[in-house]
């Protein structure tokens, strides 16, 4: 948290320094005392359905609202948001102290993880499962590339093939997994493929495949049960090249989600999702639809989609943030 305070103080003193402003300027009061305006909103995958719940949830109640979605990745977020074609970019990753220098303001939304996905009709499936992959087999496969066969992950003669695929696009995802063991995304090695959708649909089609994704698209919305073709590769925690019950939590979204706000699961991977403006917001319509999310009604959303709650002294120092009177 002091982490959290330090950044705050930083965004203070950046929206100070340069008076910018969310690009959002055509909201206002309608005569019955409701919001009309457009608000904008473009980047990771991984927030996106979070963000189409919740933008469709502050519309019926503010229908004079228009609220506008486009998923391309972390980095095309923070590009968006810091040229002010948007009032938020949505970034999976940590945000550089550079793109505060240029006014970045971050709020965090909620939290989720990056999990390493392979086929479920892999032949050594089972055997995937109960050993799972440790930090250094991690980077043996997406950085080193010293892991041709499967066997070569399991400690086994096995000779399965072992096909890698990373993103192609500037991601939050495979910045946080690169960041797990100590690299960064344009270190990962892998057959690059555009978007958390795209990876997720190339693992589903090869029974060799591994790859990356945000849980959001490892698990089905409605069942919270793994969708067809993929799984999750379990972390094996504590390196002693076996799944213990301690460490066996991927069977549903919802057991996943247990596992992280318990911190069972290390992070990274997991991480904070956030909303990025240029400057502290000050059009009352994107002030009010981040105040929305910030609030109890809009951080119930959360868990239903596949997503952690954020604490609530952090929603309060981003509730103060917007409330000064300095931005």
């Amino acid at each position: 948290m002091k982490k959290m305070q330090k950044i705050v103080s930083v965004m203070l003193i950046a929206s100070m320094a340069g008076g910018m402003v969310s690009c959002g300027g055509n909201s206002r009061p309608t005569t019955d005392g409701g919001l009309t305006g457009n608000i904008s909103l473009s980047g990771a995958f991984a927030l996106y359905p979070l963000a189409v719940k919740w933008a469709d949830e502050f519309q019926k109640q503010n229908p004079g609202v228009r609220i506008d979605l486009s998923a391309g990745g972390a980095g095309k977020g923070m590009t968006d948001a810091l040229a002010g074609v948007v009032d938020f970019g949505m970034v999976s990753r940590e945000i550089y102290p550079r793109e505060i220098e240029q006014g970045a303001v971050p709020f965090a939304v909620a939290k989720d993880a990056v999990v390493a996905t392979f086929n479920s009709n892999n032949p050594v499936a089972d055997l995937i499962m109960k050993h799972g992959i440790t930090r250094d087999d991690a980077t043996k496969i997406w950085i080193t590339g010293e892991a041709k066969t499967w066997g070569d992950v399991l400690g086994t003669d096995d000779t399965t093939p072992l096909r890698v695929y990373t993103r192609s696009d500037a991601c939050g995802a495979a910045e946080t997994w690169a960041k797990w063991f100590g690299k960064r995304q344009e270190d990962l090695g892998g057959t690059a493929v555009f978007g958390d959708p795209g990876v997720a649909a190339a693992v589903q089609k090869d029974i060799y495949g591994v790859g990356l994704n945000n849980i959001g698209y490892v698990y089905d919305n409605e069942t919270h049960l793994p969708n067809p073709n993929i799984l999750v590769v379990p972390i094996d925690a504590d390196e002693d090249g076996v799944i213990s019950p301690d460490e066996d939590f991927y069977a549903t979204k919802d057991s996943l989600i247990t596992a992280i706000s318990l911190g069972k699961f290390p992070s990274p991977p997991a991480r904070d999702l956030y909303l990025v403006s240029k400057g502290v917001p000050t059009d009352p319509a994107v002030i009010a639809f981040l105040e929305y999310i910030l609030s109890d009604e809009g951080q119930k959303e959360n868990t239903p989609v596949g997503y952690i709650d954020i604490s609530a002294e952090t929603r309060n120092e981003a509730l103060q943030l917007l409330q000064s009177p300095e931005k």
